[in-house]
């Protein structure tokens, strides 16, 4: 058994207990505890990296990891919808809608301009 290093759910290596293909399959007991102990486990063939095998704890932080970034658009997109609501945005909108083509070319050009 020798050692890879991979990155974590957090961005940061660690080294991972590494395994060929062959002693997954004929030590598979040995892999789980491994994987159990150290939160992962990578698998090789004919020594490069082609599987990893996750404890539930490891599984379960890739899981949170992913949702966080997620809420956190959820929360801005709702924060957003709700300004969008307001009477002045929405008067300004329709303004924009109903405004004809020379208009809004000279709005343009005059925000551009700073």
């Amino acid at each position: 058994m020798t050692a890879l290093t991979l990155l974590n759910h957090r961005g940061e290596s660690v080294e991972v207990a590494e395994f060929s293909a062959t002693e997954a399959k004929n030590s598979f007991g040995r892999v789980l505890d491994t994987a159990f102990s150290q939160g992962m486990v990578a698998i090789t063939k004919r020594d490069r990296p082609t599987a990893v095998v996750l404890s539930i704890d490891a599984y379960q932080a890739l899981l949170d990891a992913q949702r966080q970034p997620l809420d956190s658009l959820s929360h801005e997109f709702d924060a957003l919808l709700d300004r969008m609501q307001a009477p002045s945005v929405r008067s300004a909108m329709d303004d924009a809608f109903d405004a004809q083509p020379d208009a809004l070319g000279q709005a343009a050009v005059s925000q551009a301009k700073g």
